[in-house]
């Protein structure tokens, strides 16, 4: 079993303490031995191995969680462990009996630069899920056109190759949305996603060509750019920004990205403009969607209704079907 890690997650290994790198190498090893010694985090599809510090010099505890696939291990998580955390040691996976004896003296300052919590990353998972499971059990039960337009879940190993892709670790909210769901191929006749505005999650196939384009668009920028004051250069993709949704199935002229950077929403346009203020976190942006399909009396910056067995945004409604359009109450 091949287990790869990638370089960022190296980089953590070597600012937690000069043991950590030694103590991935370990666990990567019993890794390619045994596949399934970690424990469920409470992330989707991540398995998570406890590291005792003290079997190695200058290493904290350590938690590191993994995606297994049917053909490799992929680490994408390494964190500081809390002590309450810290049940299951590498000895209790297999460690070798001559590993490196502890240090007494060894530094407990904190991190200045500390990894992503497991917690935060699992309360964040639930969250994600709650808010999209609230969405989807509402189409299931009034819009069944736009339910059906819904793909199925993408698998971990989809998700991993995008990844690769984009050359950006994807965040956990993310991967999370799409496991659940792949993306929305709009309503039937109707050409519309469920989110507000009728715009649609992308499919992951859009999201890595929309991701190159913008990126192609900016290397044309920089050149175009080059030799400009500072202050005069135009930015029109980073490389922290994903690509997340659409103005519509068939329609990328501008959508939203979440910058993994600052986990914020923004909004793109194939006219370049500068990018807007921040507008949510996904799970923000998620939530209030659901909040409005629940409780459309209080929507403030879109209406729910529907047309037919569609769910159709004020916002977006086509003049042509205004007739048929029928708010929603409630």
């Amino acid at each position: 079993m091949k287990v790869e890690i990638p370089q960022d997650i190296r980089d953590t290994a070597a600012r937690l303490g000069d043991g950590a790198p030694y103590a991935l190498s370990v666990i990567a090893d019993r890794l390619t031995h045994d596949p399934d010694m970690g424990r469920p985090s409470g992330l989707p599809g991540i398995l998570t191995v406890m590291v005792d510090g003290d079997l190695f010099e200058d290493c904290p505890d350590l938690a590191i969680g993994y995606v297994r696939e049917p053909d490799r291990i992929r680490i994408r998580h390494l964190n500081r462990a809390r002590n309450s955390e810290s049940t299951e040691s590498a000895a209790d996976a297999g460690e070798p009996e001559d590993a490196p004896n502890p240090n007494p003296n060894r530094d407990s300052a904190p991190d200045p630069d500390p990894p992503t919590d497991i917690a935060t990353d699992a309360l964040t998972a639930r969250q994600v899920a709650d808010a999209w499971q609230r969405i989807t059990g509402w189409l299931r039960r009034n819009a069944p056109d736009s339910y059906a337009a819904l793909r199925a879940g993408a698998g971990p190993g989809a998700i991993a190759a995008l990844e690769s892709d984009l050359g950006i670790r994807i965040p956990v909210e993310l991967s999370v949305l799409w496991l659940l769901t792949g993306g929305d191929d709009g309503a039937d006749g109707q050409g519309s996603g469920c989110l507000p505005g009728n715009e649609a999650l992308l499919t992951l196939d859009a999201v890595a060509a929309i991701h190159r384009r913008k990126t192609d668009a900016q290397a044309h920028q920089d050149t175009l750019d080059a030799h400009r004051p500072e202050d005069d250069r135009i930015t029109v993709w980073k490389a922290t920004w994903i690509p997340v949704v659409a103005l519509g199935p068939a329609d990328s002229t501008s959508g939203l990205y979440l910058d993994t950077a600052t986990g914020h929403l923004g909004r793109w346009s194939r006219y370049n403009e500068p990018p807007g203020d921040d507008l949510d976190t996904l799970v923000t942006y998620l939530e209030e969607a659901a909040d409005m399909l629940e409780a459309p009396a209080l929507a403030t910056r879109d209406r729910p209704g529907l047309v037919g067995g569609a769910l159709v945004w004020l916002s977006a409604v086509d003049p042509a079907q205004e007739d048929r359009w029928q708010p929603l109450s409630g």
